[in-house]
């Protein structure tokens, strides 16, 4: 683990089999996990917690302090979970008052340049293509797939299994298992191949359609969708998932495409 060309605070937890390349500066309040390894020129910072056997490449920035200007120096963390890959020049800004934490789950693949703003919430097994950039206090859901470019507005939420269209522009929610693409972002199907990869029933994914044709093609508003959803389609995980996600959409749900 030792590098002599590396700066090590010694207040930092660092597991014995962490590999560490020159160049790297990590600084105090810090913790690393068992078989990580942290590419050359990379910059640790106070408040980060990295989990296990992940890989950071060369040039990432992890727990900077937010670029919001209410932030006051207040003690918060960065969590990186276990098997995670960030790659080049990747930025994870750490928390603010407002949650006191960004986290960015298990075995996600967070790729060149994208940026990670304070409080956001990235769940488990996502994929954040070739600079994404989240605002602050973005959630993004298990399995979500961020095609390379996209602009996520502050407090979106991108529900579990969405695909998303590269380049987007997003500043409503996306619910739970669709498709979202064109410019303005829209509804643009059920994310069928990647449930099916994932191993959702056939049955599943057409309950999931039909719940969707409800929202985007019955001519009713999301309320009134709702409520026929809720009373003529048997309850699943599935439905009673993208039910709650509409009620408690705070910016409101992106619309289906004309």
């Amino acid at each position: 683990m030792k590098q002599p060309l590396a700066y090590i605070h010694p207040a930092a937890k660092i597991a014995p089999s962490v590999v560490i390349d020159p160049f790297v500066t990590i600084e105090q309040n810090v913790e690393i996990g068992e078989g990580t390894r942290i590419g050359s020129n990379v910059t640790i910072m106070e408040g980060a917690r990295i989990g296990k056997n992940c890989t950071i490449f060369p040039g990432a920035v992890i727990s900077a302090v937010p670029q919001d200007l209410k932030f006051q120096g207040e003690d918060t963390l960065a969590i990186i979970g276990d098997n995670t890959t960030i790659r080049e020049c990747v930025t994870i800004n750490r928390g603010t008052a407002a949650k006191g934490k960004t986290v960015v789950g298990n075995n996600c693949l967070i790729m060149a340049y994208c940026h990670v703003a304070h409080d956001c919430v990235v769940g488990d097994n996502v994929i954040m293509s070739n600079a994404t950039q989240l605002a602050g206090e973005v959630v993004v859901d298990n399995y979500a797939v961020i095609g390379g470019g996209a602009l996520v507005h502050q407090f979106c939420h991108i529900g579990p299994h969405v695909m998303l269209q590269g380049g987007a522009l997003v500043n409503k929610d996306i619910p739970p298992y669709v498709k979202a693409a064109r410019e303005p972002i829209a509804y643009a199907g059920v994310n069928s191949i990647g449930l099916r990869r994932r191993g959702f029933t056939s049955e599943s994914i057409r309950d999931i359609q039909e719940i969707y044709r409800y929202l985007y093609l019955s001519g009713l508003n999301n309320t009134e969708a709702v409520e026929r959803i809720e009373a003529e389609l048997p309850a699943t995980k599935e439905r009673d998932e993208i039910i709650m996600f509409v009620r408690n959409s705070k910016r409101g749900i992106i619309k289906g495409y004309v």
